[in-house]
């Protein structure tokens, strides 16, 4: 998951390189290597472009406004949701770190860790501080 802008470009330089490593391979004729070893490569190489792009993808749409809610379905996803919700809330890293009056280091951590380190009370706070609102049910698994 991209979580910064350094990140985003790094990605997309990425992406960038095999879209050119790609088209080299497709567009060059390949004496001496075994079709299935170039078959192999080029899948490796597409499955590894495909993943990039669709996390610029989603990152994109996160920065762009055009992603309001995503689905929540475990307590396990609610690190990534609160980093998909500061990049949905145009926040960088260090503005959200002012809004909760902390240094920008430790939400980096934050995110770094998927938040491993953080006490349920700060996990709550930046929830609220990004207008997080959680509609999730419980079910409960009775004795018997």
């Amino acid at each position: 998951m991209i979580k910064n802008e350094r990140q985003y470009r790094i990605t997309k330089a990425q992406a960038e390189k095999f879209t050119q490593t790609l088209r080299a391979l497709q567009a060059a004729s390949q004496p001496g290597i075994p079709p299935r070893l170039y078959k192999a490569q080029v899948d490796a190489i597409g499955s590894q472009l495909e993943d990039l792009n669709r996390e610029l993808a989603e990152y994109q749409a996160l920065r762009s406004g055009k992603r309001k809610m995503v689905a929540l379905s475990s307590l396990e996803e609610l690190p990534k949701t609160l980093i998909q919700g500061r990049i949905a809330a145009g926040l960088s890293q260090e503005e959200l770190a002012a809004k909760l009056g902390i240094k920008p280091q430790q939400v980096q951590r934050y995110e770094a860790t998927e938040y491993r380190s953080a006490s349920f009370a700060r996990v709550n706070e930046v929830a609220r501080v990004l207008g997080i609102k959680l509609r999730h049910r419980a079910a409960f698994r009775l004795a018997s």
